[in-house]
């Protein structure tokens, strides 16, 4: 039975070391695994490989995308007038009719 290698765990480098050994820094990122440097003690940067990079740009495309196509129905829903009982009916009135609409029951079981 042939198992798959598993991903060493991220790295975490000091800027000095990451400059001083910066082929295995790219070469650890070449095979999945981000490389986080850090500057001064704090987090400051992380190494992807370009295959690592372009997916994380395709997937942030496609989450906004589907974010946009969300937000271009929720504002294709018709637009009602809210009529007051005590206001007498309008021009608005008949440009805009109302809409009888009835929530649908869902099943969550």
């Amino acid at each position: 039975m042939q198992t798959t290698p598993t991903k060493p765990a991220t790295t975490a480098w000091r800027l000095q070391d990451a400059k001083a050994q910066f082929s295995e820094l790219v070469d650890n990122a070449l095979r999945g695994v981000p490389q986080h440097v850090t500057r001064r003690g704090k987090q400051a940067v992380v190494v992807l490989s370009e295959n690592d990079f372009e997916a994380l740009q395709r997937h942030a495309a496609n989450r906004s995308k589907r974010l946009i196509g969300l937000i271009e129905h929720l504002l294709a829903m018709p637009k009602t007038p809210v009529r007051s009982k005590s206001k007498k009916q309008t021009a608005a009135d008949t440009v805009f009719p109302s809409i009888d609409l009835q929530p649908r029951e869902i099943d969550f079981s």
